[in-house]
C-alpha cells in the first residue's frame, strides 16, 4: 500500500527570511498591496471566508506553531484526504498567474517533522532546518 502524499502550494522563490510563502499568503499579500482587480478581490474574500469556515487555522489553535525561533521554516501541507480543500486552490493559482507570480505544487510522503496536525493538514518543520 502506498504512503500518503501531502500537498503544498508555495512560492518558487524564498522571501527575505528564506521562507517560501504559501498560496494563500501570496494572494493576500497582493490584496494588501491593493493589486487585485475587483473580481479577484471578490474571489479572495469569498474563498478566504469559505476556508475560514471549513479549515482550521493552525496559528489560532497553537499560537507558537509558526514561531520562527521555535519552528524555523514551519509550513502547512494538505493531507491527501483534503481534496475538498485542495481543489479550491485553483482560483488562487489563477490569480497568481495573472500577476506573474510563480507558485509551485509540491508533493511529499514525508515533508518534515510534524508540529501540528488536524484532519486536513499538517504543519511541519523541514528536516534540513529542524
Amino acid at each position: 500500500m502506498a504512503e500518503a502524499v501531502y500537498v503544498r502550494f508555495q512560492s518558487s522563490v524564498p522571501d527575505k527570511r528564506g521562507n517560501y510563502p504559501g498560496v494563500f499568503s501570496l494572494v493576500n499579500k497582493l490584496a494588501f498591496k491593493l493589486m487585485l482587480s475587483p473580481a479577484e478581490e471578490r474571489f479572495r474574500l469569498e474563498n478566504n471566508a469559505w476556508y475560514d469556515a471549513n479549515f482550521a487555522d493552525p496559528a489560532m489553535v497553537d499560537p507558537a506553531v509558526y514561531n520562527r525561533d521555535l519552528n524555523p521554516g514551519a509550513a502547512a501541507w494538505f493531507k491527501p484526504s483534503a481534496r475538498h480543500l485542495i481543489d479550491r486552490v485553483t482560483g488562487y493559482l489563477e490569480i497568481l498567474d495573472a500577476h506573474h507570480i510563480s507558485c509551485v505544487r509540491l508533493e511529499s510522503r514525508d515533508p518534515g517533522r510534524v508540529i501540528y496536525e488536524d484532519p486536513d493538514q499538517v504543519v511541519v518543520v523541514p528536516y534540513e532546518v529542524s
